[in-house]
């Protein structure tokens, strides 16, 4: 999944997004309200951290700004004890939770999951099944009947784009913009090379479904019984 920061302190928001990276997400970190605002633009995100007390723009007018847009994305606030009245106003302007400064990073990834767990129900909120194979979210292991793998960074991420959008066609440059985003410096080919390894874990877990390429189009996860 990919968020976007927004937080004007910069040690605090270098310190978010190194928890942030280490619990397997893509993270592109803003430090006022006006660059959050211009971000968001991209569509690109699965949610996004709002600092309430920001230049340029504050949280809240971000969060205004968006939802009157028409923007249904997950957003959380961040803010600090005296903020009482921010925190009921950011609620009654779309906000799906806020957290109090200071926050232990374990309960900031459990609100994270929280906001973005996907509302198609599932036995187990913290699993994606295609196939015969499972992704547990917050233990990033790959399983199958047959064995498991605890996925690296990328692998993660990659693996749970095309699980969350199964039998559906994600182009190199989704890839790219959604995992590695539009500051990387990474070649285009390191999609490729994530693929590949992918496919060998993939395979290694006798699993019954695979990674398909179309020429010039993509990449989708198709059940291969």
């Amino acid at each position: 999944m990919r968020l976007l920061l927004a937080e004007d302190e910069k040690s605090l928001s270098r310190a978010l997004v190194k928890i942030l990276e280490h619990a397997n997400y893509s993270v592109d970190a803003v430090y006022d309200g006006v660059e959050a605002l211009e971000y968001l633009k991209s569509e690109n995100y699965d949610g996004v951290i709002l600092d309430i007390m920001m230049p340029r723009k504050d949280g809240l007018e971000v969060l205004k700004t968006i939802r009157a847009e028409g923007s249904r994305i997950p957003v959380l606030l961040l803010t600090a004890k005296s903020e009482i009245d921010d925190k009921v106003k950011g609620l009654d302007l779309g906000a799906n939770d806020y957290l109090t400064k200071p926050f232990a990073p374990p309960e900031l990834l459990a609100r994270i999951r929280a906001m973005t767990r996907t509302s198609v129900p599932s036995q187990n909120d913290n699993e994606l099944h295609v196939g015969n194979i499972t992704l547990n979210t917050s233990t990033y292991e790959l399983s199958s009947p047959a064995s498991s793998f605890r996925l690296a960074n990328k692998e993660y991420q990659m693996m749970e784009l095309l699980m969350r959008n199964p039998h559906q066609l994600i182009s190199t440059e989704q890839f790219m913009d959604r995992i590695w985003g539009y500051d990387s410096n990474a070649e285009i080919n390191v999609v490729w090379v994530y693929i590949s390894y992918l496919r060998k874990k993939l395979n290694a877990l006798q699993a019954n479904v695979a990674i398909r390429a179309a020429r010039n189009a993509g990449y989708s996860l198709e059940v291969t019984e």
